[in-house]
């Protein structure tokens, strides 16, 4: 079996960047999601967090997250520049290629979809010396952009080469976005898909989304909403889709726990998407598309 595909996000645990590291390569995962606070809050200062990185073994598959970027105006435009470009800089810093940014949620944001999409091709603009590519995501309760499908557009008005969509699973079973809908999305134009599943059949407003996608998601297959999971990743992969997917929970219950603990229940998230979800969907018995695994 080959699990490449299938990453970590350093969210999803507790303690000191090196045992998280070494918790996420002794489950078998090749992969890992940085988020930003990994390397500011490093007790010996960012290089030794970059130096730990590397030493681990694992690839870097995205860094997060850039928030309330776009649609803003004079010194708050100013002033989310200087913080992209330091987000940047660290991005590269670990070797990770993609940058995730999220939708705005300020109210001093406008909702006019060619600013939001001049900004993220300015955005991108930046990126491109560095050789990163900047990830849109929706957040399902983004003040002006909430949905994939509104992200899409956005993304597609910018028409940048090193911009493309975000999917997050968590944020589309929050606002109930058709899956269909994926099928409008160029999927060379996805950089980065992230999973999650949540305990509630649904969630009514932007604050009950909020909450719960900070404090409750879940691995995949251990939540409400496995059906739709596995159609999202068959789906994703029968369009095209050959990049990325990492576990995105956020669960106040799982930083509580020793850490193999919670790396083993992302492996069986992994396992079950690979073995019993992906190789199920290939026409041809035993054979997997998954990327890296060599066709019997």
């Amino acid at each position: 079996m080959n699990i490449d595909d299938f990453g970590m996000d350093t969210i999803s645990l507790a303690g000191p960047l090196e045992a998280k590291l070494r918790a996420v390569r002794e489950a078998g995962f090749s992969q890992i999601m940085l988020q930003a606070r990994d390397l500011v809050g490093h007790p010996d200062g960012i290089d030794a967090a970059v130096a730990a990185v590397k030493a681990s073994g694992l690839r870097v598959t995205g860094f997060q997250v850039l928030r309330d970027f776009e649609g803003l105006s004079g010194h708050l435009h100013d002033y989310k520049v200087d913080i992209a470009k330091s987000m940047l800089e660290m991005c590269r810093a670990v070797g990770a290629d993609v940058l995730l940014a999220c939708s705005s949620t300020s109210q001093h944001a406008t909702g006019d979809l060619d600013a939001i999409a001049r900004d993220l091709r300015k955005l991108a603009m930046l990126a491109v010396p560095l050789g990163i590519r900047v990830a849109y995501e929706g957040l399902s309760w983004g003040r002006h952009v909430n949905e994939f499908t509104t992200a899409w557009e956005v993304v597609a008005r910018a028409d940048c080469p090193n911009l493309g969509l975000g999917f997050d699973s968590y944020h589309a079973f929050a606002t109930s976005t058709p899956l269909d809908a994926l099928d409008d999305v160029d999927p060379g134009k996805i950089f980065f898909v992230q999973l999650a599943d949540f305990m509630f059949n649904e969630l009514r407003t932007p604050e009950e989304r909020m909450t719960t996608a900070r404090t409750f998601r879940v691995f995949p297959g251990e939540g409400v909403h496995s059906e739709q999971i596995a159609e999202a990743v068959v789906r994703l992969d029968r369009m095209g889709y050959r990049g990325d997917y990492s576990f995105e929970v956020f669960n106040d219950d799982y930083v509580q726990l020793p850490l193999p603990v919670v790396a083993q229940r992302a492996r069986a998230s992994a396992e079950w998407l690979a073995e019993d979800i992906l190789r199920r969907s290939v026409p041809l018995p035993n054979r997997m598309r998954l990327r890296g695994q060599a066709a019997a």
